[in-house]
């Protein structure tokens, strides 16, 4: 009994994500932004394509990853750790963004600047960006590369924004 017990939980486990994921869609009651406001959406869509322009697709993610954890946005964070897992991204880089600060020999040092920034723009409230954090970004990136990052922060900030607001669930990608 008790290996059918274990056999039964076994299958119903492994069709546990798919089902939780399709009801937890399905209960979802919130508007749908991109069908309420198609104009709003098509302009975030192209800010954030722009942000991304001549940014390395790797630092991209990271940035995305960081500032999805700090804003608790697991419909964000499950989409770009699989974008960055599709670009090839390190499973050790990618399970060490959250404390980056303690691994730092897995980034480089533009990337910890970049993430050092992302932290500092994403939880601007808290005290601004601090000088020595714009500084070591400064350094690290070209005006031009620099303003694409800070543009990118801020798009992937409205999209968790957008998608804690409108309760979106981890696990589904409209974009496919």
């Amino acid at each position: 009994m008790t290996t059918n017990m274990i056999d039964t939980r076994t299958a119903e486990s492994a069709h546990l994500p798919t089902a939780a994921i399709a009801a937890a869609e399905a209960a979802r009651s919130r508007a749908d932004f991109a069908k309420s406001a198609p104009k709003a959406f098509r302009a975030l869509v192209g800010f954030d394509a722009a942000a991304r322009e001549g940014l390395d697709p790797a630092l991209v993610e990271l940035i995305q990853i960081r500032a999805s954890h700090l804003n608790h946005c697991a419909y964000c964070l499950h989409m770009h750790t699989n974008d960055a897992r599709k670009a090839g991204e390190n499973e050790d880089r990618l399970h060490l963004v959250a404390v980056w600060r303690e691994a730092r020999h897995f980034y480089t040092e533009k990337e910890q600047a970049a993430l050092a920034l992302t932290e500092a723009v994403t939880l601007v409230a808290d005290g601004g960006v601090p000088d020595d954090v714009y500084a070591e970004a400064a350094a690290r990136f070209d005006d031009r590369e620099l303003a694409q990052v800070l543009a990118l922060i801020c798009a992937i900030n409205t999209w968790n924004r957008v998608a804690l607001a409108t309760a979106k669930v981890a696990g589904t990608d409209e974009r496919r």
